[in-house]
């Protein structure tokens, strides 16, 4: 048996490198296993050249900004500012996750993204597109729905649970994905609402957001249910490498905006400056200010953590035209595909796509209100068309969108009787 003041007296060395303790000072003891402060290094240096050597081929595979942008180009039509913003982003996002353990010296933090966009812009669109490029899991919140613990609503916690739910419940894949939260300015406490009671789906829940945005590890309640359950499995997961992306229309921002902008003054001889409306959305916001979102009711702890902002403009008459026939899965590309199955072919005019395009703008629904109204042109033709054996053209023009006249078609028998004559 060794006492104390044998240990004392025994000379300890590397079992690396065989030195003696007095010739290398301190040594680090494991079990009956020494290694001096020279080797540690050696040995960090040689697992950060491996380390740097497989992850090289993950480099390589990143998608470069550019190669994002065209990309996203076959799906979303205009919008290229948005999309350089997101694109470098999202690049940046990955290169941290895949560099992260090469310099501990410099640590890079996280960089969230606020997409700012009226309705029917492109914004879930390009979130979704994103994450389906990069091959990650994803998963849309709505914002209005959430509420802080304990009130009657989704929970913070369920977020984590959608994302799990896509990658059935693979953490690690989890710990990598993208979560777009919709809606985000319907958290927002304005100063002009006055309400009785706590403020539990505004302010409350952006607090709530705080911690889980910016990077901690939650529990989070296996399949749903109460996380406070006596035999409720819960899963912890780390959102630190997790990217969120939150987006919504800030109706209003503008004025935030041009009300600081303006110096506003009394008197006969003040001079009013006149607010041009004409200005599209994004030029509108083109001198937004961190403290304008703090003026609209987000809180500084919040916009703190979405560092990178995306603005996204409205689409006029031509960008929807665009939207229902360029992109890969564009609109019309759809329905003619489905009119095809019925060996019918669908065919819109030029001054068609126009008309509703200007209705879509009319009604203030943007790309998301075009298959609506694609739908009811449409829905008595695609009722009727299965029962019918003679037709093999169905064409609509401007007067079939205002319904004024019903869909052209055009029959086998008709084609046959012209070509005899």
């Amino acid at each position: 048996m060794t006492t104390k003041r044998h240990q004392k007296d025994m000379k300890f060395c590397c079992s690396f490198c065989g030195r003696d303790q007095s010739l290398v000072g301190s040594l680090v003891a494991g079990p009956s296993v020494y290694i001096c402060h020279d080797c540690i290094k050696q040995c960090s240096g040689l697992l950060t050249e491996e380390l740097s050597e497989s992850i090289a081929p993950l480099i390589a595979e990143l998608q470069k900004p550019k190669e994002l942008h065209t990309y996203l180009d076959k799906y979303i039509t205009g919008q290229n500012q948005a999309k350089k913003v997101l694109a470098v982003a999202v690049y940046n996002h990955y290169k941290r996750l895949l560099y992260k353990n090469l310099n501990e010296e410099t640590n890079i933090n996280k960089s969230n993204i606020l997409m700012i966009g009226p309705t029917g812009s492109g914004k879930t669109l390009l979130a979704q597109s994103l994450a389906k490029k990069l091959d990650v899991p994803f998963t849309i919140v709505d914002a209005t729905t959430l509420t802080e613990a304990g009130y009657v609503g989704e929970d913070i916690e369920s977020i984590l649970q959608k994302l799990l739910t896509s990658c059935d419940y693979e953490v690690e894949k989890a710990e990598h994905g993208i979560i777009y939260i919709d809606e985000i300015d319907k958290l927002s406490s304005r100063a002009d609402t006055h309400h009785s009671g706590r403020d539990v789906s505004g302010e409350g829940v952006q607090q709530a957001l705080l911690k889980m945005i910016e990077g901690s590890v939650v529990n989070v309640p296996v399949k749903g249910g109460n996380k406070h359950g006596t035999h409720q499995e819960i899963i912890k997961i780390n959102t630190e490498n997790i990217l969120f992306i939150c987006g919504g229309a800030f109706a209003g921002l503008e004025k935030v905006i041009e009300k600081r902008g303006e110096n506003s003054g009394l008197g006969f001889t003040a001079s009013i400056k006149q607010i041009n409306s004409g200005h599209k959305f994004a030029a509108k916001l083109k001198g937004l200010e961190t403290q304008d979102l703090i003026d609209f009711g987000l809180i500084p702890e919040f916009v703190g953590r979405l560092s990178v902002t995306a603005i996204l403009d409205e689409l006029d008459a031509h960008d929807l035209i665009e939207v229902m026939t360029q992109p890969q899965n564009a609109l019309l590309k759809q329905y003619q595909y489905m009119f095809s199955l019925e060996d019918c072919e669908l065919s819109f005019t030029p001054e068609a796509l126009e008309t509703i395009a200007n209705l879509a703008i009319k009604k203030r629904t943007g790309a998301r209100g075009l298959r609506t109204i694609i739908e009811n042109i449409l829905l008595e033709t695609m009722y009727d068309l299965p029962s019918m054996e003679d037709v093999y053209k169905i064409v609509i023009d401007k007067d079939v969108v205002l319904g004024v006249e019903p869909p052209h078609q055009y029959h086998y028998q008709q084609k046959l009787v012209q070509g005899l004559d």
